[in-house]
């Protein structure tokens, strides 16, 4: 058993931290912040190929294995989450398109996401419905030679700047099950009746936009349908969001890291008086028993997470069924994310709650982890279903 990154992924992960260091941490604060939109980390990020993460070679693209995209995502979130935001979504859209698309769709769009020149998302959730996508109502039927779109969705990152965007609709809302009348629909943008509504505020995830896509009656050629053959959009879906689960364990290991890393600078800095408050003898509060206690949880609760989401990752590579594996992953990687993001703010006291330091910012970026790509909840849910299978 093997718990070492290949040569390979190793020097990866070297370009990626020097990025991350030259190109996102000396901005991030600040455009945060302002709400600033990333034009030029995302420029950079298109120059080093990320956008071709999960495109195959022959389209352009990088065709990195799944460790190598955790290792992306981990280090993108140490520096900033929300930028790995705006890479997550076009990366799970690439995978599925490559992995369902037909062999025309896969050639006219794949060559122009892997460079970045056109990026793209995922359209699932909607304003009235939560983690069972099957409660989905937006609405596709056949018109000739083309297809009608009509509703609503909620929370889609990339949304301006998505063409393609793949939107999970009802084309046979009367199947039984439910799921069997469900596809993905590929919209080119600008479209008529493809309106991009208002940025939902946000309490973290700053960075990438999170928008409401309003559907009027929007008309897509019949071959815009993902596989060409319908019924298969949940699926299509779910599949996708398997590798959806080791980027947002991947993100929770680099806020996570990030938490210990600021605490342990921030431990070593500090320093204390003694208990008779004599300054001349005041020492560091990383000598502390009490600071000590909460640095070693924390960093062992990163390893094992980070360890977690390389294991997950190598069994996708494999090519197996992994929706359990994924699953403990995003369900372990996340809680600790929120545990973690806490921890630092306890060891800088007052400066920790200031807007002057990073540590806020990974407090108000961890939750999403746990909610993103399936709740913890669902995902517990999903974990003792298919451990219950397996022990039949």
């Amino acid at each position: 058993m093997d718990f070492e990154l290949s040569d390979e992924q190793a020097m990866f992960r070297t370009v990626l931290q020097d990025f991350v260091r030259d190109h996102i941490v000396p901005v991030a604060h600040d455009w945060e912040q302002r709400g600033r939109y990333p034009t030029e980390i995302v420029d950079a990020m298109k120059s080093m190929g990320l956008f071709g993460l999960t495109v195959p070679e022959r389209y352009g693209g990088m065709g990195a294995d799944m460790v190598s995209l955790a290792l992306v995502f981990e280090e993108l979130s140490r520096g900033w989450m929300g930028v790995a935001g705006i890479l997550g979504s076009h990366s799970l859209s690439c995978w599925m398109i490559n992995r369902y698309g037909t062999e025309a769709q896969k050639a006219r769009q794949l060559h122009e996401l892997a460079t970045g020149t056109r990026r793209t998302c995922i359209a699932l959730t909607e304003p009235d419905t939560g983690s069972d996508l099957q409660g989905i109502r937006t609405r596709a039927w056949r018109d000739g030679d083309a297809y009608v779109i009509r509703g609503a969705k909620f929370w889609i990152t990339n949304a301006r700047h998505a063409d393609p965007m793949p939107v999970l609709v009802k084309t046979d809302p009367s199947a039984i099950p439910e799921h069997r009348g469900m596809s993905i629909l590929l919209v080119d943008a600008p479209a008529d009746g493809l309106a991009i509504g208002r940025d939902i505020g946000k309490l973290g995830y700053k960075g990438p936009e999170s928008c409401e896509v309003v559907f009027d009656d929007v008309r897509v050629p019949a071959d815009a349908l993902l596989g060409g053959v319908e019924g298969r959009g949940l699926q299509q879906a779910l599949s996708a969001l398997e590798i959806g689960r080791i980027n947002v364990a991947a993100r929770a290991v680099g806020i996570a890291q990030a938490a210990y890393d600021a605490a342990c600078r921030y431990s070593k800095e500090r320093h204390a008086v003694d208990r008779h408050g004599d300054a001349s003898h005041s020492q560091p509060i990383a000598h502390l028993q009490a600071i000590q206690l909460k640095l070693a949880d924390m960093a062992t609760n990163v390893q094992a997470a980070r360890l977690l989401t390389w294991w997950a990752a190598s069994q996708l590579d494999t090519g197996v069924r992994a929706d359990l594996e994924t699953s403990m992953a995003k369900l372990f990687a996340s809680e600790v994310a929120l545990s973690s993001a806490l921890e630092p703010m306890r060891v800088h006291g007052g400066a920790g709650y200031s807007t002057e330091l990073d540590v806020e910012r990974l407090y108000r970026d961890a939750p999403l982890m746990a909610i993103g790509e399936g709740t913890s909840d669902i995902l517990r849910l999903l974990i003792a279903r298919r451990l219950l299978e397996s022990a039949a």
